[in-house]
């Protein structure tokens, strides 16, 4: 469970017209924010996206892989993150509406985060 460099810069520039996206390193893995909201992740070089009851449905049309956290459990798969596609990783301009949808179907963060981002932008 490891991102090279080089591919976090790729996927980062990638999403340039998105906004600014923060990298959180999480457990040997890295977390996408948009303003405080966990969107997608990366895994051995791998991109996945968080998805919703309706845009799972892409996903699965393209037979792309669920995020799998526990690599000695195969059995043990996300519902929640799915791979991105190469040709969407490929297309900026994709990527960024793949990333919109997204970060849609991330959960909004609690008034006590928010409160908690707050404090620290204040710092």
């Amino acid at each position: 469970m490891s991102v090279t460099p080089s591919y976090l810069s790729f996927v980062i520039d990638q999403l340039t017209t998105f906004g600014t996206i923060t990298a959180k390193r999480m457990f040997g893995g890295i977390g996408l924010y948009y303003d405080g909201r966990f969107f997608g992740l990366i895994d051995d070089d791998v991109v996945f996206f968080r998805v919703d009851d309706e845009s799972r449905a892409e996903y699965l049309a393209r037979e792309m892989p669920a995020f799998r956290p526990v690599r000695n459990k195969p059995d043990v798969r996300s519902a929640n993150y799915y791979q991105v596609p190469g040709e969407v990783l490929e297309d900026a301009e994709q990527l960024v509406a793949w990333a919109r949808r997204a970060l849609q179907a991330s959960p909004a963060p609690t008034a006590a985060k928010q409160r908690k981002r707050a404090r620290r932008a204040r710092r």
